[in-house]
């Protein structure tokens, strides 16, 4: 068992900041979807067939649940205490742009304004901003 239990036992263990290989994180995933929201939002107020419209908003709906979860990696997976530390509104900018890009009251999920899409896109820019930065260094 000694044996064994040496060959199968970690001599050494190895950690990374990222499950995945620097690079693979971007907003622009984000950005895209909350376009194609803010699009399907907007050709909804000039359509008024009822099966465009039906299908505009089942389409938005799942686009905007895109958006939140391209987020949301960039939030739990991407961004570090380091950076938060250094950004501290970013905590507080990706709350809003989740429940901005979700089914809430305001939220572009449950809304057919295209104001509440380009809220999304407003703040997805902000945090674009921010992730390019600590892209620099």
């Amino acid at each position: 068992m000694g044996l064994l239990s040496s060959v199968l036992h970690p001599r050494l263990e190895a950690t990374a900041h990222c499950d995945l290989p620097c690079g693979v994180y971007d907003p622009a995933q984000a950005r895209i979807e909350a376009e194609s929201v803010k699009a399907i939002q907007e050709k909804y107020q000039s359509n008024e067939d009822p099966a465009f419209r039906t299908r505009a908003i089942q389409i938005k709906e799942e686009r905007a649940d895109l958006v939140k979860h391209h987020l949301w990696v960039l939030w739990t997976d991407y961004f570090k205490p380091p950076h938060f530390e250094k950004y501290p509104q970013l905590h507080e900018l990706f709350n809003k742009a989740t429940k901005a890009a979700g089914g809430g009251a305001d939220g572009a999920k449950s809304s057919m304004d295209p104001q509440t899409g380009q809220q999304v896109l407003d703040y997805i820019a902000e945090i674009s901003d921010i992730f390019w930065e600590t892209k620099k260094g």
